[in-house]
Formats: structure tokens, C-alpha cells, sequence
């Protein structure tokens, strides 16, 4: 800790990646710790933040996760970050360690940079940015451009769309990184694991210690303790927007590019039903990730559920609370381009259709 200072952690990476189930574990483990949270979500529905403060634990109660939602915390930093922080530090039982788990769409060189602000820098330091990737979807080149394609596509067309917010992401994430996680490591054999840590080194233009997890689970001492000051180094690690900025080119905020709503339905009727339908749904309206929660008839606990891909999670976290609506919802999140008001419309009228029972019932 320098000079006094609160150490905090920011955990970055994209959608699916881990980043909330390796922050419980660490939550699980913290050692005596306090750790306060500030969880970032895009959407609506605050899920990671439930998620969290449903973990049952001392170092994960209520008053220590502090959630902004409805906006990326990397484009709101004046409004909601600062003014969060201050008010976290002002309380008279101070935290330890401060965790920053950022949106899957969030860019971490402007929150990093907001560590400078003078509110901040005299009082907390950025211990490390720790990017936490989904190693088996790497592995399957799902965020890395075939740039021979992309030179063909140019030649045979030039209206094509050359940018790729999604690669660019995913870069600029890693850019920032004083620890890359590449976590979900089980998912690919040896081999595949070291094709991920060459394909992330060369996105890096310095050397940053990788590491390989399963499940997020990580001994907490490797997350916390980094002592970076990476307030003082991300003005030298800069996103595509900024260099883009820097050379005159007009350019959208990357994340201008996705979009969510909240789907809000009834009781889950047939849990297994509903992941076996969940894969196809996803990939028919191209829908990048789901999260919520589910009301499961007769069970007293609430069912968490996840989805990226074809890869489904779903589990129990916690009791509902007495007076708690029993209610279930989850956040779609897309592209901003495919998620028009019909096909909104369409989503949510499968996804209900899935809950009930319905999309079983008509396959059969």
C-alpha cells in the first residue's frame, strides 16, 4: 500500500468471461480482509451485484457493494464514479481493498485514469488492472480477426464495416492489464492454452504475467498485492479510441455499439427444458450474453442463470427474502444493430415461451 493509500483492483474482461464468479471466490477467501465492491453493470438489471451480496459471507455484506447501473462507468466517471468513491471513503470503517468489477463492455484506460482525479489519487492507488479472458472461446478465435478475410472483404467491397468492436474490445482490455486471468482454462487441452497465452502477448506491446484458472478460482494473494500504481502507467497504454482521437479520425465510442434490455417473465417451469432451449435462442438473434434470475416452483432458493454461447450456468445462490418478489428476469445484452424493437419483441416472446415450458412442449 503506498504511502497509506487503499490498494484497489480492477477486474476487467468480456462478456462471460468469469469475472464475477472469480470475485466471489475471492470474496470466499479473502483472508479478514474488508473488501468493498463497486460493480458496473450494462442493462438494467443489477445481476453481478446480487450475485455477489448472495454469497452468504462476512466480506459480502449489502453495505460493501456499491452498484452503478445503466451506463458505463468509463463514460460516466464525474457523475457516478467519483462521487461513489468519495462516499466510500468518507465512511468511517474504510475498506481494505477496493475490487472495481467494470461492465464486459467497459473500457478500463479511463477509469484507471480517474484514479488521478485529486478527490482519489491522495487516497487510493490502483493495485492492479487484472483481465480476466474466456480462454476455450479465445482458443476458438471468437475474438481474433482473420485479417487476410478482412483485406479480401476490402478488396471485394468497399461499403463493408472494416471495424470490429468486439476484437477491439477485447484488445483494449488487454492493453490496460497488469495481470491477464485466462481463465475456463480446463475447457482445452494444453496445446490450445499456449496458442491463448502467445495470441494474448502479442496483443501486448510489454511483458504481463498470465496466468491460467478454472472456475476463477485463484489463490487471493495472486489477485491482491500487485502494488502497480497503474494510475501513473495507463496514460502509455491507450485504447483504440484514444489513438484513433489522437490521429484525427472520427470514431464512436466502441461500446455505442451494444445494447441491452430487461426480459421479465414468470416461474421457470422446466429448468432443464429451458438450458436445452437457451443454446439455439441465443445463436438464432445472434444475442451475445444472458444473466438474471429465475423463480423455480417449490424451491426456496433463488436460481442464478448465465449464458454465453452454447455454455450454460445456472445454480442456487441464495434464499429469497421474506417480502421478496418472486420474480423472474434477466438482462439480453446484443449488438445494437440486431436488437431492433421487433426482434425485442420476438426474444422476449421466446424467452417466455422457454420459461413456461412452451418451446419443449411444441418440439415434442
Amino acid at each position: 500500500m503506498a504511502h497509506g493509500k487503499i490498494p484497489a483492483t480492477v477486474v476487467t474482461g468480456f462478456l462471460g468471461a468469469g469475472k464475477t464468479t472469480m470475485i466471489r471466490h475471492m470474496l470466499q477467501n479473502a483472508g479478514g480482509r474488508k473488501i468493498a465492491l463497486i460493480i458496473n453493470e450494462f442493462g438494467d438489471l443489477g445481476v453481478d451485484g446480487g450475485i455477489l451480496t448472495g454469497c452468504g459471507i462476512e466480506t459480502c455484506s449489502e453495505e460493501d457493494v456499491v452498484e452503478l447501473t445503466n451506463g458505463c462507468i468509463c463514460c460516466t466517471v464525474a457523475d457516478d464514479f467519483i462521487p461513489t468513491m468519495t462516499k466510500l471513503l468518507a465512511r468511517p470503517d474504510r475498506p481494505d481493498h477496493i475490487v472495481i468489477e467494470t461492465s464486459g463492455l467497459a473500457l478500463p484506460q479511463p477509469l484507471v485514469a480517474a484514479f488521478n482525479w485529486p478527490e482519489v489519487r491522495t487516497k487510493v492507488t490502483v493495485d492492479g488492472v487484472v483481465t480476466v479472458i474466456d480462454a476455450a472461446a479465445v482458443a476458438e478465435g471468437r475474438f481474433a480477426d482473420d485479417e487476410e478475410k478482412v483485406a479480401a472483404q476490402r478488396a471485394a467491397d468497399e461499403s463493408v464495416d472494416h471495424d470490429n468492436p468486439l476484437e477491439e474490445l477485447f484488445e483494449d482490455q488487454l492493453r490496460a492489464a497488469d495481470l491477464v486471468v485466462l481463465n475456463k482454462a480446463d475447457l482445452i487441452d494444453a496445446p490450445a492454452l499456449e496458442k491463448v497465452r502467445s495470441e494474448v502477448s502479442s496483443k501486448i506491446a510489454r511483458t504481463v504475467r498470465t496466468i491460467a484458472s478454472e472456475n476463477g478460482r485463484l489463490p487471493v494473494d495472486v489477485l491482491l498485492g500487485l502494488a502497480s500504481g497503474t494510475e501513473d502507467l495507463i496514460a502509455e497504454r491507450k485504447s483504440h479510441h484514444e489513438m484513433e482521437h489522437e490521429a484525427g479520425t472520427p470514431h464512436d465510442h466502441d461500446h455505442d455499439e451494444f445494447e441491452s434490455f430487461v426480459v421479465q417473465t414468470g416461474a421457470l417451469a422446466d429448468r432443464e427444458g429451458f438450458e436445452d432451449a437457451l443454446p439455439e435462442l441465443l445463436a438464432r438473434h445472434d444475442i451475445l450474453r444472458l444473466k438474471g434470475f429465475a423463480d423455480v416452483p417449490g424451491k426456496p432458493m433463488r436460481l442464478v442463470v448465465q449464458a454465453v454461447g452454447k455454455r450454460i450456468e445456472t445454480y442456487f445462490d441464495r434464499p429469497w427474502k421474506p417480502g421478496e418478489a418472486r420474480d423472474t428476469r434477466f438482462v439480453v445484452i446484443g449488438l445494437h444493430d440486431g436488437l431492433d424493437a421487433e426482434t425485442k419483441r420476438r426474444i422476449e416472446a421466446e424467452l417466455s415461451a422457454a420459461v413456461s415450458g412452451a418451446s419443449r412442449q411444441a418440439a415434442e
